[in-house]
């Protein structure tokens, strides 16, 4: 099996495929033999997608609009069965950026919702209606995009929360479809984009270090992250039957780094039998905390 071949006769969507990871993404893909559905809000920048992959001979059709709009989201998929004959592959690049010196301090309830939806409102609109195609098909590949943003680091409330949520969703989403031979996976991507360029962008990363959130190389992985083309392999491998045993995982990749989350356990701090013990004290429970 050659890249040319490995998505031979499958079809693919990828939510927020006209522009940066999401469109090398959808390159990678026809590359690999798919035909996609390229989906983007801006109708200028699908078409141009479109004809970057077609005109290097790869299959591909546009789709314009919100995916986190539930008629796009099946629009999508209709599209999807309709030019290629199956939804095998669903792919989420979708996402906007937190507003400039966005905090919990600062952010309105309009601009929490809007990234909300943007993040999680699309891998959840775009999964639903993907889901029952692909547990009927009983085969079929997911993979979200989330963010290291997640874990807090990079600031902001919106982008991290939905992020994180994206995580959930997909791990919620692999276990329910596990059953059908559905798979789904996170892939937390670092590159270079619209999103991750310009002097906002890079005087917000250099805030963080000052203020200790990031350290020294994080803060200059971040100002200098490789193109989106060093990522967009991962998105195809995991989208292929290569990655037929791999699901509810979370990956990370930026350049030539490739990393996975391991799934978070609990620590145990201390243990009673509640049937014949009287609840923690404060106390009690202090000394496990702090000593721990």
């Amino acid at each position: 099996m050659t890249n040319e071949t490995l998505l031979a006769a499958r079809g693919a969507v990828v939510a927020g495929g006209s522009r940066g990871i999401g469109r090398a993404v959808a390159e990678q893909l026809a590359v690999c033999g798919a035909g996609v559905v390229v989906n983007g809000r801006d109708p200028a920048a699908v078409d141009s997608a479109v004809q970057a992959i077609t005109g290097s001979g790869g299959r591909a059709i546009g789709v314009a609009g919100a995916a986190s709009d539930e008629a796009t989201a099946a629009a999508l998929m209709a599209v999807c069965r309709e030019e290629y004959g199956s939804v095998d592959v669903l792919i989420n690049c979708a996402g906007v950026a937190e507003p400039p010196g966005s905090s919990i301090l600062s952010i309105t309830s309009a601009e929490f919702g809007e990234l909300l939806d943007a993040h999680l409102g699309t891998a959840f609109q775009t999964c639903r209606a993907a889901a029952p195609i692909m547990a009927e098909q009983r085969r079929g590949s997911i993979v979200n995009s989330g963010s290291v943003a997640f874990l807090g680091d990079y600031g902001g409330t919106g982008y991290p929360a939905g992020k994180g949520a994206v995580n959930a969703l997909t791990l919620a989403v692999a276990a329910e479809l596990a059953e059908y031979g559905v798979r789904a996976n996170v892939i937390c991507p670092g590159a270079k984009t619209r999103l991750s360029t310009g002097a906002d962008y890079e005087q917000h990363i250099r805030d963080l270090h000052a203020r200790g959130l990031l350290d020294e190389f994080t803060m200059q992985a971040s100002l200098e992250p490789a193109p989106a083309d060093y990522v967009a392999s991962l998105y195809a491998y995991l989208a292929s039957d290569l990655a037929n045993s791999v699901t509810g995982s979370v990956f990370l990749a930026s350049g030539g780094f490739v990393g996975r989350f391991d799934r978070p356990t609990p620590a145990v701090l201390g243990y009673r039998d509640h049937q014949r013990s009287a609840p923690w004290s404060i106390e009690d429970l202090h000394a496990m905390v702090a000593g721990a």
